[in-house]
């Protein structure tokens, strides 16, 4: 898509820290991180949100975050992951991505 934020940091027309690659998901550190460890995993593949995530993607999503996980150290300490679906789920960019949170104990708090 080719207004779409997160399509244009997939295509490098727009920097990131990227944390990891593969061919089917990008992972990049977000910009207003609300935890030590706070990155982004968004398939390659535009899809709006969650409810267009068909079983290859959710996998493919899944597989993602077991890795950051182990690359960033928070595999074994604990970490939590979030996808924000719509404006009132507080989706601010309309790409699937999920945010892997963690480095620090995270209350249960979720709003």
């Amino acid at each position: 898509m080719k207004d779409c934020l997160f399509c244009k940091i997939i295509a490098g027309e727009i920097p990131c820290n990227k944390v990891y690659e593969n061919d089917k998901v990008f992972a990049f550190r977000d910009i207003n991180p609300q935890a030590p460890v706070h990155v982004l995993i968004v398939p390659k593949t535009h899809v709006d949100n969650i409810l267009q995530c068909d079983g290859d993607m959710a996998a493919a999503l899944t597989e993602a975050v077991g890795e950051v996980a182990r690359l960033e150290g928070v595999d074994e300490s604990g970490f939590r992951v979030i996808s924000n679906c719509g404006s009132d789920g507080a989706q601010s960019v309309k790409h699937l991505h999920v945010h892997l949170l963690g480095g620090v104990q995270l209350t249960e708090k979720m709003n």
